[in-house]
């Protein structure tokens, strides 16, 4: 066999080889490599002619021409090759990405109000409805408004730093601490009146954080309370009674027994502890309430005059109610929560079966 016989040959195999494993390859990728494995400035064809430079001068158009045809058939079935894989491939990716629209959507996680703010969001809404104003106070309160215009005398436990939060700030001369009620909303209010030339009446709801040196399983250091007042001529207890019994009520969703029973409190005189019928047995004795049938829910009483005085409202004229309410004792009570913390720990699955999503 000639030699340029033998090229040829060499370049038969080749092109038949090449021809086979392009048709088979698998991928893109798999083609772009053989591409380069055989047309490439290293590849098999390369490889081959370099034997070309031992063939005579007049063989060498010939044999040029065969080389030319294999290469010209190489890359023709690398085109179509790669043509045929680009279409398989984008028929696999739209299969891939295909959406069945008869499918029912994902739902997603929905998130929830949290059980003390449900509980605030609906004692305000009763509050409104019965014609009591919204108002707000700082929780960072100084001794006068959360001390002295209240009533609270200088050796009351209370402002003892065992009980309460105090802190200095830098560049004032007032004692400041944590509000430990949101009476002092209270004052804030009557004070916004007269100063700004009012009289009474006034009927003002305020609700918050506050905060005591406090903390077990039906205390903690940080809670929320919701502070009432109202401030005219001719307030008695029976108004009190009367608001105390509605907003119950309405809130427990049922006729709430109530009784006030005498008690001390500094800003209020006469003062008065209120007890609901026991929710949990209906008011017949059990091991939530002791037997009694009662639970003790909030404080109240009639506005002192000596916090009329302060803030400059006259007791001779106007008389007044209040009480203060701690919302998570009243959330425990209406579902049933045997424990404050739970309110704090944001364990997911307590969070999902108290919350609302209203």
């Amino acid at each position: 066999m000639s030699e340029i016989d033998s090229l040829k040959a060499q370049l038969q195999e080749l092109q038949d080889k090449a021809l086979a494993l392009f048709a088979d390859a698998a991928n893109s990728k798999v083609l772009q490599e053989l591409r380069v494995a055989y047309l490439g400035k290293k590849g098999e064809l390369t490889s081959v002619l370099k034997g070309v430079g031992k063939l005579p001068p007049e063989d060498r158009p010939v044999i040029g021409q065969f080389v030319n045809a294999t290469k010209n058939a190489l890359a023709e079935a690398l085109d179509k090759a790669e043509s045929m894989l680009a279409e398989k491939e984008k028929a696999l990716r739209i299969e891939a990405e295909r959406i069945d629209v008869t499918l029912p959507g994902r739902k997603s996680a929905q998130g929830a109000l949290h059980p003390v703010q449900q509980g605030l969001n609906d004692m305000m809404a009763i509050f409104s409805q019965m014609g009591f104003e919204m108002a707000e106070g700082p929780e960072i309160e100084d001794e006068f408004h959360n001390f002295d215009a209240l009533n609270i005398p200088a050796e009351h436990p209370a402002r003892a730093n065992h009980d309460t939060f105090f802190f200095d700030m830098e560049g004032t001369a007032d004692t400041k601490l944590l509000r430990t009620h949101t009476s002092p909303v209270q004052i804030r209010a009557m004070q916004a009146c007269v100063d700004a030339g009012g009289e009474p009446p006034l009927a003002v709801v305020a609700s918050g954080r506050v905060y005591r040196c406090d903390s077990d399983v039906t205390h903690s250091p940080m809670f929320h309370q919701v502070e009432v007042f109202q401030v005219d001529k001719d307030v008695s207890l029976a108004n009190l009674k009367g608001v105390l019994q509605h907003f119950l009520s309405a809130y427990f969703e049922k006729d709430v027994p109530i009784r006030l029973r005498p008690h001390y409190f500094p800003f209020t005189e006469p003062s008065a502890e209120v007890d609901i019928g026991c929710v949990f047995c209906n008011h017949k004795g059990c091991r939530i309430c002791k037997g009694s049938g009662w639970i003790e829910v909030l404080g109240s009483g009639m506005i002192h005059p000596n916090v009329l005085k302060a803030v400059g409202i006259d007791s001779s004229v106007y008389s007044g109610f209040a009480f203060g309410l701690g919302v998570e004792r009243l959330v425990m009570l209406k579902h049933g929560i045997p424990d404050l913390r739970l309110f704090f720990e944001n364990d997911v699955r307590f969070l999902r079966r108290m919350g609302s999503s209203k």
